[in-house]
This record gives structure tokens, C-alpha cells and sequence, in this order.
């Protein structure tokens, strides 16, 4: 006798056509919409999909069961959830950890995300890798086509999308919180500079990295007008979501900024800075995304694994002169970090603050603290 098969709750459809059946878990009364991607680490789901970075995009865990930590307070990235779903295989139905407060089912609710289990995600995958990251939205499987259709055009494509001023603060504040540490005796560190946040999609673990360093963080909007942080000690740009191109505004601040005080880049502030400096950026086939990309840093000759999450690449080709090229990812040879040869700026394209992942790249932050104050004593 034949078992009988449950018809599946939901369904991802790509823009291509190609349709993946699931079951649907968090808010399934809305439905999600973005660039479909996959994200390699094996764990850290909450850092993930809180990360203001994934704003205009669909995750996918590689990970086959997500789900078995639960939710926590403190490894929360942001205000909230800006991915427009989450896709997983299997969606544990146990949340076991000492710090969890809540399932990843209840979480998603909560926040207004629709998210779909029991898919083949080993199939998106590799039909991702192969092909290119996709337009795709999840939903009922009972939604008509037609306005499924309708989702993905009105999406359109992230190339050309400002999402950084989306996402960014609307009124500036200030950071105290260090890493969170077992030794409760550990005493925090003198807060030694003042350093002002360009916030283009920041992640608070890089806010803590910064405080730990020895940093007075004070986070500002996107939009605030450069003259506001030059009495700043130096200058962090954050990272983001989106193209890097069409986040035009951070290049007129930019042109107050560089040269008068230590600059910073991460991710998407790495990218910025690329172009006010000449350099071009392209979109990358599917991007990379996880807690194991290797990238050796040129001048240490030391191999670093990273935590990544960018979907825009800089030119390798297209570098000044002007710029030393300081990290180069090893699987693809695309840019991951440069230096100016003259004025106080450096960035990475990788996460540093590495959460979720290893912390191979930490001494960055310290860098940042040793070029602020090698600045300041010429």
C-alpha cells in the first residue's frame, strides 16, 4: 500500500520559474520577497538573519537543521528581522540552550516573517551556485501564480537599489556595550577615542568590538552632514545592504571626511570607499555568504577564515594606484581588503566582528585604534 503523501503548506518560486514545495513556519499570512541567496555557516541563524545586510533578500541555510538553539536576547544584530524570508530544510521542533527564550517559529511570527522548512535545500543550492542568485518570493502554495509573477517583477533587481538609507538610523545614539565575556571580573576597557558611526545597515557586534577596543561609538544616520562627526576621533563606515552604487550620498561626505580623520570600512563601507577612490564595483554571481571563506592577508602572509555576507564585489582590476591591496579571498581572488598608501583609510570586505563565526580577523579593530592614534601623534 502506498503512503499517503501531505500535500506541502508553501512553495519558493524563482523568477526563472522553477518552482520548491515546503512547509511553511513564522508569519505564513504575508509573503516574502527578495534575491534568494545561501548563507554556508553552520550555525549562528539568529546573527544571520538579523543582520541589516540581508535587507532586500531571501536566506537559505545550508545547515540541514536550523532551529535547535532557540532565540536569545543578546545575539540579536539589529532592531529587528530585515530578510523578506528564511529557508531552511529542516526546522527543528526542540530549542534547546540555556540562553533561549523563545523558538525560531514564535521569533518569526513575531517579527512578520514567513519562512519555509522541509525543502530541499541541497537542490537551491546548487541550483544557485550553478546559476546565479534569483528574484524569488515564498507563499501559500494556494497563491495564484499570477500574483507570485507579480511580486518578482515589482522586486525587480537589487542592482541599483539604495537600501542602506532604508535600513540606516533615524536619529543618532550612543554606544557603551562591550563583548559579552564569562569573566565577570574582566574590567572594560578606558574608552580612549571617540569614534562616529556612519550607520549604513551596522551590526551591534561591531558596535561591541569597537567599545571593547577602547572606542566611545557614537552611531548617525546616513544622512547626517559630514561637518557633524569631523570632531570625531575617527570614522567607521559601516556595513550595509544593497548596491554600493547607488548609495550616492555617502560620496559627497566622503569627499569632507577623507584626509582630515582615520577612516574604517566594512562590507559595504569597504565598497563605498572603493569608489570614491576610483575603484568599480559588480555584482557577483551568488555572492559570498558564510562563516568559511578564506582570505590571506597580504601583508602578514597569514591565511584568515572569515565570516562574509555581500552579494557586490570591488574590482580587482580597477584599483588606483593609489590603494594597496592588503587581503585577497582565496577561493576567487576577489578583493577583500585594501589600504591607502598616503592617507589614514583602510577597509575589508569580510566581517571582523565575525559573529556568527571565527574571530581570525579581531585584530582589525585594534588596527583602527593604532592608526587613530598614530594620526594624532604626527
Amino acid at each position: 500500500m502506498m503512503k499517503h503523501l501531505r500535500k506541502k503548506t508553501g512553495l519558493l518560486l524563482l523568477e526563472c520559474g522553477k518552482v520548491f514545495h515546503g512547509d511553511l513556519f513564522g508569519d505564513n499570512s504575508k509573503v516574502g520577497v527578495g534575491e534568494v541567496v545561501f548563507n554556508t555557516s553552520l550555525t549562528g541563524y539568529q546573527e544571520i538573519f538579523t543582520d541589516p545586510s540581508y535587507a532586500g533578500q531571501i536566506v537559505t541555510m545550508t545547515n540541514p537543521l536550523i532551529g535547535n538553539t532557540g532565540i536569545n536576547h543578546e545575539d540579536v544584530e539589529s532592531k529587528g528581522i530585515f530578510a523578506g524570508g528564511f529557508i531552511v530544510h529542516e526546522l527543528s521542533s526542540i530549542a534547546s540552550n540555556w540562553r533561549s527564550k523563545k523558538n525560531l517559529d514564535d521569533y518569526l511570527k513575531e517579527a512578520g516573517v514567513i519562512g519555509i522548512s522541509e525543502l530541499d535545500t541541497r537542490e537551491l543550492t546548487a541550483y544557485l551556485r550553478d546559476k546565479g542568485a534569483k528574484v524569488g518570493v515564498i507563499a501559500s502554495v494556494d497563491t495564484p501564480k499570477e500574483e507570485l509573477e507579480k511580486h518578482i517583477k515589482a522586486y525587480g533587481s537589487l542592482e541599483g537599489k539604495n537600501l542602506a538609507k532604508e535600513v540606516s538610523t533615524k536619529e543618532e545614539y550612543s554606544w557603551n556595550k562591550e563583548l559579552f565575556s564569562f569573566d565577570k571580573s574582566e574590567q572594560e576597557k578606558d574608552k580612549v577615542f571617540n569614534v562616529a558611526v556612519y550607520d549604513l545597515g551596522v551590526k551591534e557586534s561591531i558596535l561591541r568590538n569597537l567599545s571593547s577596543a577602547g572606542c566611545n561609538v557614537t552611531v548617525f544616520p546616513i544622512t547626517t552632514p559630514p561637518e557633524k562627526l569631523l570632531p570625531f576621533d575617527g570614522i567607521f563606515i559601516s556595513n550595509g545592504p544593497g548596491d554600493p552604487a547607488a548609495v550616492i550620498e555617502m560620496q559627497s561626505s566622503l569627499k569632507e571626511i577623507i584626509g582630515k580623520k582615520p577612516v574604517f570600512g566594512i562590507c559595504l563601507g569597504h565598497q563605498i570607499l572603493s569608489i570614491f577612490f576610483g575603484a568599480k564595483t559588480y555584482k557577483m554571481k551568488f555572492g559570498h555568504h558564510g562563516g568559511n571563506q578564506p582570505v590571506k592577508n597580504l601583508k602578514r602572509i597569514e591565511i584568515e577564515i572569515t565570516a562574509q555576507n555581500h552579494s557586490f564585489a570591488v574590482d580587482n582590476d580597477s584599483l588606483p594606484e593609489t590603494l594597496e591591496l592588503t587581503h585577497l579571498n582565496l577561493n576567487d581572488n576577489t578583493v577583500e581588503g585594501f589600504r591607502h598608501k598616503e592617507l589614514p583609510v583602510f577597509s575589508v570586505q569580510y566581517h571582523p566582528e565575525s559573529s556568527p563565526g571565527p574571530h581570525d580577523s579581531a585584530y582589525l579593530f585594534e588596527e583602527f585604534t593604532c592608526l587613530m592614534k598614530a594620526h594624532y601623534e604626527n
